[in-house]
């Protein structure tokens, strides 16, 4: 149907033709760059010789394996597929050398290493940008280029707590508790493919080839992403708590306990509450006039939540869905990841992908959310094994069987047969 948006398929996507080289690591760059290749851009991956992504080592789970083989990582799968892998050790002056050759024809290049170590290497956005004029150069670090903060580690789990979140997860007088996934790390990433998809399109739109340097941070990512947590708070003076599944500013719109389970209810606005009250059989709580607007049950909330949780912990999760579905009040309950992915919606929209890899079987992961009329998304390679395509990505840039030979002894890429086990990439800023 035209101008029906589509599932994955086919070859191409909107960003056939753009080259990434990507020399990140861990999960908040190859989050990006993964999109990206999603979008059907090419992507390259440059890992350390004989260790490549952390995430390779992140099991179990894994993936195909045995006693003896550990399979590959579901870590390291859930975001590294649509790329190539090419083992190139930067520490060496003939590494970084081909990592130039490789930025001179790329449209991006994306890497998470401490602040200053790509330009240790002479390869910052200065250097590359010279060879590149076009080039997109976006950096992801923990805190930014700049700031009294620049140069410390920075892992998911700090910027939760640093950069508020953790303040308001979790229950009512409990424990600060981290988010199940690194959202400051998925944050970062998807604001990094925001602001390279927005420097694509002023280079294109602009005179000339103009590239142009990204500067993203989890910490950054980690405060726009408190987005009304925050105005509240520079509204009121008052910094938000925890609440649980509470909303700060909508009641009722939580978690509610059964008698078997958990039901989630969103009366996200006066709509919803005459059909609340009727699907729980409570006309009361509709003619008592301290619930009458959503500011009333507000300033009510703790005498109308009493009066919920007594009248749910009466009734069975299904029967409790089955009342607000019929009078369509939102309302779910909570599922765990079978369900989730069992889902008939979600199963529709091609969301539980199943990829075949060469070592492993066939890998299962979370598929892409983005669906287009005229260029789908693409789901065109596995996860790739590490260095996989090191010698056909280097042919491919004028590199000749003796010029990889070269590069063998250098020590810039494994020797055949073997790794090179010595060389080490600095650390990356991201874990979780």
């Amino acid at each position: 149907m035209v101008g029906e948006a589509r599932t994955p398929s086919g070859s191409d996507g909107p960003l056939s033709g753009v080259t990434v080289l990507d020399a990140s690591r861990v999960l908040v760059g190859p989050f990006c760059t993964m999109q990206l290749g999603d979008l059907g851009a090419e992507v390259i991956k440059i890992e350390r010789p004989g260790e490549g992504d952390q995430t390779r080592g992140w099991h179990p789970p894994s993936f195909g394996g045995d006693e003896d083989d550990p399979g590959e990582s579901a870590y390291y799968a859930s975001v590294n597929r649509n790329k190539r892998s090419v083992e190139l050790n930067l520490s060496t002056e003939a590494g970084q050398a081909v990592f130039r050759d490789l930025a001179r024809e790329a449209d991006v290049v994306v890497e998470n290493f401490r602040v200053g170590t790509m330009d240790g290497w002479d390869l910052g956005y200065e250097d590359l940008h010279e060879g590149n004029p076009g080039l997109i150069y976006c950096g992801i670090s923990g805190y930014g280029e700049w700031g009294p903060d620049r140069d410390k580690p920075a892992y998911d789990i700090m910027m939760q707590a640093r950069g508020g979140l953790m303040s308001i997860t979790g229950v009512e007088g409990g424990a600060p508790v981290r988010v199940g996934v690194a959202l400051a790390d998925i944050g970062a990433g998807m604001y990094a493919t925001q602001a390279i998809l927005a420097a694509l399109l002023d280079r294109e739109l602009g005179e000339g080839e103009a590239g142009q340097k990204i500067d993203v941070s989890l910490l950054d990512g980690q405060a726009a992403w408190m987005s009304y947590m925050a105005t509240n708070y520079f509204a009121s003076g008052e910094s938000p708590r925890r609440m649980g599944s509470k909303h700060p500013n909508i009641v009722p719109y939580r978690a509610f306990e059964t008698a078997d389970g958990y039901v989630v209810v969103a009366c996200s606005s006066d709509t919803f509450w005459p059909p609340l009250c009727a699907a729980l059989d409570r006309p009361d709580l509709l003619a008592d006039d301290r619930f009458e607007t959503n500011a009333k049950r507000v300033q009510h909330r703790e005498a109308l939540d009493a009066e919920l949780e007594a009248t749910f912990a009466e009734l069975t999760t299904e029967t409790a869905l089955d009342a607000l579905a019929e009078h369509d009040v939102p309302a779910s309950h909570v599922r765990d990841m079978a369900e989730v992915f069992a889902d008939p919606q979600l199963e529709s929209r091609g969301m539980r992908v199943e990829m075949e890899h060469p070592t492993a079987g066939t890998v299962e992961m979370p598929g892409s959310p983005m669906h287009f009329s005229r260029s789908p998304t693409t789901y065109r390679r596995h996860p790739p094994l590490l260095g996989e395509h090191t010698t056909a990505v280097l042919r491919e840039h004028g590199y000749e069987d003796d010029d990889i030979d070269r590069l063998r002894e250098a020590g810039a890429i494994p020797a055949d047969g073997g790794t090179n086990g010595s060389a080490a990439n600095a650390s990356t800023t991201d874990a979780d």
